[in-house]
């Protein structure tokens, strides 16, 4: 479980720059050199390669060297872990909200 906590955080903290998630964004479109990647935005490749090591940190991206080109890619199922945390924690507040909302609608009615 601590291991799965760890990986979690790791994805969750790759998430959090917009540069990052726009990077994730891209590759759901296909594998991209670092210079494809890079093109959008107003950063120098070091720093692409920063983000981009942040991302295989977290599991979310592979990248692979073939000369003087690196390629990057999705990792399958890379989100999957967020997305089941997110799922359980919506199930939860929609319990509750529903709950709530029941209690309003009893209390509505003692009111009238």
């Amino acid at each position: 479980m601590a291991n799965f906590d760890h990986r979690l955080n790791l994805a969750f903290a790759a998430l959090a720059d917009p540069t990052r998630r726009a990077i994730v964004a891209r590759l759901c479109s296909g594998d991209a050199t670092v210079g494809e990647l890079a093109r959008p935005f107003e950063i120098g490749l070091p720093t692409l390669l920063k983000h981009i090591r942040v991302l295989e940190s977290g599991g979310l991206v592979s990248s692979e060297k073939s000369g003087r080109v690196r390629t990057c890619s999705l990792t399958p199922g890379a989100l999957l872990g967020a997305d089941d945390w997110l799922r359980a924690h919506i199930a939860t507040w929609e319990s509750r909200l529903d709950r709530l909302e029941a209690h309003l609608a009893r209390k509505k009615k003692d009111v009238t």
